[in-house]
């Protein structure tokens, strides 16, 4: 690329989407020294509806509808998302053209004390999550446990907690490492005991796919191990069908070359639960998440869709 160019980046305004936009932007001023890179703060529906949980507001694309339009009509030429905040199908003329490497999958257990695991918590305690699928996971390992409904970014979560008689809350470990905020995690839970939500750890690059000049730089700031990983949990999750409403879970990683990735359907209570792994070759990622996907289907995640929010 040898004209000077200027990207915006299309970001929300939190503290934690605004670290993972100046990440990308520092990564392009490196990459690409004559570009310029301007950062444009954009408020989502999910940011404006803080008073309902996730599973019970109507609608796709929550925190990424908003970006989505402005990169449609050009008002921004970039926009980075949770990965895990975007639809596994993009909207016309838009393209996933980047994902970054993974940061940690982990999802962490906020507790009074340090050391605390979700065994160590009192009989009958009181967990705050806004997920779904930590609930539900939570709720399978821990069925005394009492969830309550918690939204708001991180800092604003965490602070709510503090000022609660609440005994703990589940946030992701990213998140709160990434705006230095992991001295408040008591103990990290292994991904074996709480299966992370598809694409957790990572952000996607999101762009107009005729943006020719952009799918070069995306080129750079792709980490394609962690692409063919999340494309397979993305992949899993759209052959389910499932949104917020259902707890999904997939974690797909590379070893030897060899992909693996487990998959997990529940209904909401945590009663039921089916968990597959596949493994297969990286490059084959789609294909993997698809028959993932169609193995649980048949090993009764079928039920658990249809009856879990009848």
């Amino acid at each position: 690329m040898t004209e000077k160019q200027k990207v915006i980046i299309g970001t929300r305004s939190s503290e934690l989407a605004l670290w993972q936009a100046n990440f990308i932007k520092q990564q392009i001023e490196n990459l690409f020294p004559e570009t310029e890179v301007e950062l444009k703060l954009v408020k989502t529906k999910g940011d404006i509806i803080l008073d309902k949980a996730l599973d019970k507001i109507d609608g796709k694309g929550l925190f990424t509808k908003e970006l989505e339009n402005l990169l449609l009509d050009g008002t921004i030429d970039l926009a980075v998302h949770s990965l895990k905040d975007m639809q596994t199908e993009m909207p016309n003329g838009l393209l996933l053209a980047a994902v970054s490497k993974r940061h940690k999958v982990n999802d962490g257990l906020l507790a009074r004390r340090q050391g605390m695991t979700i065994e160590d918590l009192p009989q009958n305690a009181i967990v705050a999550t806004g997920s779904t699928r930590r609930r539900a996971q939570l709720l399978n390992l821990r069925p005394d446990i009492k969830t309550l409904d918690l939204r708001g970014n991180v800092n604003t979560r965490i602070k709510k907690f503090l000022d609660s008689n609440w005994d703990a809350v589940i946030l992701a470990c990213a998140g709160l490492e990434r705006i230095n905020l992991q001295q408040h995690i008591s103990s990290e839970i292994d991904v074996n005991t709480m299966l992370p939500a598809v694409g957790q750890g990572a952000l996607g690059i999101q762009i107009n796919q005729n943006n020719e000049q952009l799918i070069e730089i995306c080129t750079k700031l792709n980490h394609q191990p962690t692409f063919l990983e999340t494309s397979a949990e993305r992949a899993f999750l759209t052959a389910l069908g499932g949104g917020c409403k259902t707890p999904i879970a997939a974690y797909a990683t590379t070893k030897d070359s060899i992909l693996h990735i487990s998959g997990l359907v529940s209904s909401g209570d945590g009663r039921k639960q089916v968990k597959i792994d596949a493994k297969g070759n990286p490059e084959d990622a789609v294909k993997i998440g698809k028959k993932l996907a169609s193995d649980l289907l048949t090993a009764g995640a079928d039920e658990i869709i249809k009856n879990d929010f009848n």
